[in-house]
């Protein structure tokens, strides 16, 4: 699978690198062609820098890592209101949060809503966002892999996330329609909270028995 990653930051790098190893071809871009050429050159060579401008075209899915403040203009770089995603499964891993105190920025809505509006016929999925791109890959027992909670509207392109997801090594949770997306990018602001008190996130929710697990699971009569 060709996946174009838009960003070229540590978690563009990161993902990349995972998905590399798994058989996929990774396409970068992003503003500075020096940064996606270098990112490229950090994964290996089954990743290549792209032009902006034939970025969508050349990518079977899209997945989004940039910056909150940067999103918008990333989109219109390579032609998303234009419709250059139409179709597409559209991963969307930003974290819309003010980092000094955890809160979310957008006053309504979401980041993953925002692609959505921007991004004219993607099919959005709201993923990867809570963990930090050192999470990658994950080779331990698969019972103990992370889980990735995703949302979005169309089947299909939650099916594709999971795919993607399972190649890194994690599980995934579909939590529900893409207007869950708020509460995950909260759950992101949430964690920072944590982190900044002095405690691990993992031990501030509760652990819950996999026997009462199975035991919620309806069952067929």
């Amino acid at each position: 699978m060709n996946i174009g990653i838009l960003g070229t930051g540590n978690l563009a790098v990161t993902l990349g690198s995972a998905w590399t190893t798994a058989g996929h071809t990774l396409l970068l871009s992003g503003r500075n062609p020096q940064h996606a050429s270098k990112a490229a050159d950090q994964i290996g060579q089954t990743a290549e820098a792209v032009d902006p401008a034939d970025f969508a075209a050349r990518a079977d899915v899209v997945v989004v890592a940039v910056p909150w403040d940067g999103l918008e203009g990333a989109l219109s770089l390579v032609g998303a209101p234009e419709g250059s995603f139409d179709g597409k499964t559209v991963i969307d891993c930003t974290n819309p949060v003010n980092y000094a105190t955890g809160d979310l920025i957008p006053a309504s809505g979401s980041a993953a809503e925002l692609v959505a509006r921007t991004a004219r016929g993607a099919h959005v999925v709201k993923a990867l966002h809570l963990f930090a791109g050192a999470s990658w890959p994950f080779t331990g027992p698969q019972e103990s892999a992370p889980v990735v909670a995703i949302c979005g509207d169309e089947a299909s392109a939650l099916d594709r996330a999971a795919v993607l997801i399972r190649g890194l090594g994690g599980q995934t949770a579909v939590v529900g329609g893409l207007t869950s997306a708020r509460q995950l990018e909260e759950a992101a602001g949430f964690v920072m909270k944590i982190v900044a008190a002095g405690f691990n996130p993992r031990l501030a929710v509760p652990d819950v028995d996999p026997a009462l697990l199975r035991a919620s699971q309806p069952t067929d009569n």
